[in-house]
C-alpha cells in the first residue's frame, strides 16, 4: 500500500531506485521532486529527477549543479534531468533538503531543454 507523505516541488528525498536497467541512475540515491504541487498532493506517484555526487558529469545543458553545504544539500552534486521517472511515493526514503527558487528555476529550465521537441 503506498504510504501517505507530503511531498513538495524541490524537495530533495531520499529515493530507492531499483530495477533499473542499462544507463538509468538506480540503488538508493537523492532525488529532487519535480512534479507539480497538484499531483504532489493528491497522486500516489511523483516525478523525480536524479541527483549524483560525481560532479565530473555536469557537462549538459540539462544538468543543474548543487552546492555543497547551500539549501541542505550535503556534497558538490549535479542534478540530471536527463534522468526523470515517476515513482511510487513508497519509494520516498526520508526528505534531506530543500533547493531555493533560484536553483529550481535552473532545474526547470534544464527540464525544458531534456523535454525540447517532445510536443513538436
Amino acid at each position: 500500500m503506498t504510504q501517505k507523505v507530503e511531498v513538495n516541488r524541490g524537495e530533495v528525498w531520499t529515493v530507492r531506485l531499483d530495477g533499473n536497467v542499462g544507463s538509468e541512475q538506480g540503488g538508493i540515491r537523492p532525488c529532487v521532486i519535480i512534479s507539480n504541487q497538484k499531483g504532489n498532493k493528491f497522486g500516489t506517484t511523483v516525478i523525480v529527477a536524479a541527483i549524483s555526487s560525481q560532479i565530473q558529469k555536469a557537462k549538459l545543458p540539462t544538468h543543474v549543479v548543487l552546492e555543497g553545504g547551500v539549501d541542505g544539500v550535503l556534497l558538490d552534486s549535479v542534478v540530471m534531468l536527463e534522468q526523470v521517472r515517476t515513482v511510487d511515493k513508497s519509494r520516498l526514503i526520508n526528505k534531506v533538503a530543500e533547493l531555493s527558487s533560484d536553483v529550481m528555476q535552473k532545474v526547470t529550465q534544464a527540464h525544458k531543454i531534456s523535454c525540447a521537441d517532445m510536443f513538436n
